[in-house]
C-alpha cells in the first residue's frame, strides 16, 4: 500500500511518537551543552576529568549496545521507552536538585552521564525497533524522514536555543528542561494504542532452556553478517565513520591553528553547512520514491563519501566556503543514507530481530568512531594536521564501495521482511530473493 506524507499526519499513534520525540530532542540539545559548561565553569575540573566526561558518556553504547538489543527483543518495546524516558529524567533532575543544595560534585556528573548514556542505549534500539510496529512497512522512509527532520531542526536550532536558557537560567537549572521533557515523551508513548506484535514465549518444554545472553547476541551478530544487505551496509557506513572521524578529530585544530579561522568563523560555516541535515530530511522521502531505495542509497553514500575533499584541498581564500560545503554535503548526504538505511533494515528484518539487528549494527558502525578519533590525533602529531585532513578525505572516497557492489543498489521499494525464522537463521540464505528487487 503506497503512502503519503498526509497519511502518517492523520496517523494518531506516530503523532504521538513524533510529538515525544520532538520535545525530547530539543531538550536533549540542552544537557549536550549544559553537562561539559556545568564541568568547565561550575565546577573548574582539570583538563583530565573534563575528558573523562565524554568518555564515560561513550562507554555505555560500547558496552551495552549488543547486551540491549536482546532485552528489546525478549520484552515488549513500549515499556522499555517509556522506563527509560522516566529513568533519564530522573537522572538529569538530579543535577538541579544537587546544585541548589550545594552537593553537585564531578562524580555526580560522571554517573549521570553514564547512566543516562545506559538508558539512551535501550531507549534508541527500542525506538528503532518499535517504529515498524506502529506504521506500515511502505510508510518507513516516510516516517523516518519526519523523525529526521525534528532531530535535524534541533541539531541547527538547537545549541543556540540551549545557550540562551543557559543563559539565563544557569546551567544547571537549564537542565531541568530537559528532565521535564523525557518525562513529556514518555507521557505521549503511554497513549500510544496500537498493539505490538507478541513477544514470542520461550516453551522450555519443547525447545528446552532459554539460549544464554551470549548465544543471543552471535545470533544478532550472525544475522547481520550473514545478511547481504545489512553486511554491505555495515561497512559502508562503518568505513564512512572511520575515515570521517580522522578529520573531525582534529579538525578545528586544524582551522584554528593552520588557517586561521576564529570560533565565530567557524560555528557560522558549521551552521550554514548544517542545513544540509534539514533539507535532506524535507526531500528523501520524495527523491527515494522517484529513484528507487536502492539507487538513492548508492547516490547518498557516493555523496557523503566525496564530502572531504573541499576541506582537504581548498585554497586559503576558499576555507570558509569549504568547510560550508564539507559539512552541507557530509549532512545532506548523511541523513538521506541513514533514513533509507534504517528503513530498509527496519523493513527486511522480522519482529522478534529488529533489537538485536539495531544493536549489532550500531555496534559495528558506532566502533570504528573512536578508532578513526584515535587514529586522527595521531596522524596529526606524525604527519601534520592538513596531511591527516586529506588522508581522512582521500580514505572516505572507498565508503560507497560495500553497497555499490551489492545487490542493494537493484531494490525500487521496501521489501517484505524474510521469514521469521525461530532460530535466527534463516535470514541471510533469502535475502537475495526478498520481494522489491529488480534485476541489476
Amino acid at each position: 500500500m503506497a503512502s503519503t506524507s498526509r497519511s502518517l499526519l492523520r496517523h494518531p499513534d506516530f503523532l504521538k511518537l513524533w510529538t515525544g520525540q520532538t520535545v525530547s530532542v530539543f531538550g536533549t540539545a540542552i544537557t549536550q551543552l549544559a553537562l561539559p559548561i556545568i564541568a568547565a565553569t561550575t565546577l573548574r575540573v582539570s583538563p583530565f576529568e573534563f575528558g573523562l566526561l565524554t568518555t564515560i558518556e561513550f562507554l555505555p553504547f560500547i558496552l551495552l549496545s549488543l547486551p540491549a538489543g536482546v532485552w528489546v527483543d525478549r520484552l515488549r518495546r513500549r515499556p522499555i521507552l517509556i522506563a527509560a524516558d522516566l529513568g533519564r529524567a530522573v537522572a538529569i533532575a538530579s543535577i538541579p536538585a544537587a546544585f541548589a543544595l550545594n552537593a553537585l560534585t564531578i562524580w555526580q556528573l560522571y554517573l549521570v552521564g553514564f547512566v543516562n548514556g545506559c538508558l539512551t542505549v535501550f531507549f534508541d534500539v527500542a525506538y528503532q525497533s518499535y517504529l515498524p510496529s506502529i506504521v506500515e512497512r511502505d510508510d518507513l522512509v516516510e516516517g523516518n524522514s519526519k523523525l529526521e527532520i525534528t532531530r535535524s531542526a534541533a541539531q541547527i536550532v538547537g545549541p543556540g536555543m540551549a545557550g540562551v536558557l543557559i543563559g539565563i537560567l544557569r546551567a544547571p537549572f537549564a537542565m531541568a528542561i530537559d528532565a521535564a521533557s523525557y518525562v513529556w515523551s514518555a507521557v505521549f508513548v503511554f497513549f500510544i494504542r496500537h498493539p505490538e506484535p507478541p513477544v514470542a514465549v520461550h516453551d522450555e518444554a519443547s525447545a528446552g532452556p532459554r539460549p544464554s545472553m551470549w548465544s543471543e547476541i552471535a545470533v544478532g551478530l550472525r544475522y547481520v553478517t550473514g545478511h547481504p544487505w545489512l553486511r554491505s551496509i555495515a561497512a559502508t557506513t562503518g568505513t564512512s565513520n572511520l575515515f570521517g572521524n580522522v578529520v573531525f578529530a582534529i579538525l578545528i585544530l586544524y582551522l584554528a591553528d593552520e588557517r586561521g579561522m576564529t570560533p565565530e568563523a567557524i560555528g557560522f560555516a558549521f551552521s550554514i553547512g548544517s542545513l544540509g541535515v534539514l533539507v535532506a530530511a524535507l526531500v528523501t522521502s520524495r527523491l527515494t520514491a522517484r529513484i528507487g531505495v536502492g539507487r538513492m542509497l548508492v547516490l547518498s553514500s557516493i555523496g557523503f563519501s566525496l564530502a572531504g575533499l573541499p576541506v582537504a584541498f581548498a585554497p586559503d581564500a576558499l576555507t570558509f566556503a569549504a568547510v560550508a560545503l564539507f559539512v552541507f554535503i557530509g549532512g545532506f548526504f548523511g541523513v538521506a543514507w541513514n533514513i533509507n538505511q534504517v528503513s530498509l533494515r527496519q523493513a527486511i528484518t522480522p519482529p522478534r530481530m529488529q533489537g538485536r539487528m539495531t544493536a549489532t549494527m550500531r555496534f559495528i558502525v558506532w566502533g570504528t568512531i573512536p578508532l578513526g578519533s584515535v587514529a586522527g590525533g595521531a596522524l596529526g602529531s606524525l604527519i601534520g594536521l592538513h596531511a591527516t585532513i586529506v588522508v581522512g578525505a582521500v580514505g572516505g572516497l572507498i565508503g560507497f564501495v560495500p553497497v555499490t557492489l551489492s545487490s542493494v543498489r537493484s531494490i525500487v521499494t521496501m521489501p517484505e521482511p524474510v521469514d521469521d525464522d525461530p532460530r535466527g537463521a534463516g535470514a541471510a540464505g533469502t535475502a537475495g530473493a526478498t520481494g522489491g528487487a529488480v534485476p541489476a
